[in-house]
């Protein structure tokens, strides 16, 4: 009875298949799908064709089960479609929407069948198919957004620890926000890299911009430093704030490194280290 449903639910998306599609595209238009112009009404019909083609054709075979390999065309659909709107910006909800709203134009048409059985059979796998292909939409479409935030904080963890070369054999590495293990691996890796071009004698590691100093921030300090040491290159702390002083010995924190208050003293400080220093000029 069963497989009996599944050929008959076929038989009827590929007659009704532009019906469909058009009482579909309506739907999206009443829940304002098109309003933010990220996707046009041509393209959302031209995915929803290709879609409903490809579900009818999977149930050609007689069987429904989403994971089988008749649905394998339909699943890689669902998940390139979801992935581009991950991509574009589109909210979770519109995302499955876009499938889920295919149920009801596709049940006005089964409501025309005169076996109660028949119809209650192949609403049931219609809905079945849907939700499943909703829940795997939804299912991509987290794991592309996890990705790109993934990407995104990557990259703005490089471009937030820029290495500046303050003088020949002088780098400094300013830091802003917090330390944890991941971006303490992209500041060691910036910092290395610098001391090797730069042929850097000292490097100034400025705190200025870190909002508090605790017992882990200050390890991935003194794992910071002693990569640099190791790289043949001094270090100096500089930005260490009265707050974050009386923070450090409250918790009995010691960095057992040369500190200053400022960033500029730690450069007064490296320039003499250096054999340099800086006068003021007679006018």
């Amino acid at each position: 009875m069963a497989g009996r449903s599944v050929t008959e639910l076929h038989e009827s998306l590929v007659k009704d298949q532009s019906a469909v599609i058009t009482d579909w595209i309506s739907g999206l238009k009443e829940i304002d799908a098109f309003a933010a112009g990220r996707t046009t009404e041509s393209e959302a019909r031209t995915q929803g064709s290709e879609l409903l083609a490809e579900i009818a054709k999977a149930l050609r075979s007689g069987d429904s089960d989403t994971q089988a390999e008749n649905f394998s065309r339909v699943r890689e659909l669902v998940r390139d479609m979801s992935q581009t709107r991950a991509v574009q910006g589109f909210s979770p909800g519109e995302t499955v929407a876009f499938i889920f709203s295919f149920k009801r134009p596709i049940f006005d048409r089964l409501k025309r069948m005169k076996d109660a059985d028949k119809l209650a059979l192949a609403v049931e796998t219609i809905t079945t198919i849907v939700d499943e292909l909703g829940i795997y939409s939804m299912e991509v479409f987290q794991k592309t957004r996890e990705e790109i935030i993934l990407r995104q904080q990557q990259e703005i963890a490089e471009l937030s620890t820029p290495v500046v070369k303050l003088w020949n054999g002088i780098v400094a590495l300013p830091l802003i926000g917090t330390l944890d293990s991941a971006r303490t691996q992209v500041v060691m890796e910036n910092l290395l890299e610098s001391i090797v071009e730069q042929s850097a004698e000292i490097a100034i590691i400025d705190i200025t911009g870190v909002p508090t100093v605790d017992t882990l921030v200050a390890q991935h300090l003194l794992k910071t430093v002693a990569a640099a040491r190791l790289m043949g290159a001094d270090c100096l702390i500089s930005g260490i704030r009265p707050q974050i002083a009386q923070t450090m010995v409250h918790l009995g924190v010691e960095l057992n490194v040369v500190s200053k208050a400022s960033l500029a003293d730690a450069f007064a400080l490296a320039l003499q280290r250096t054999g340099r220093t800086v006068v003021k000029m007679k006018i």
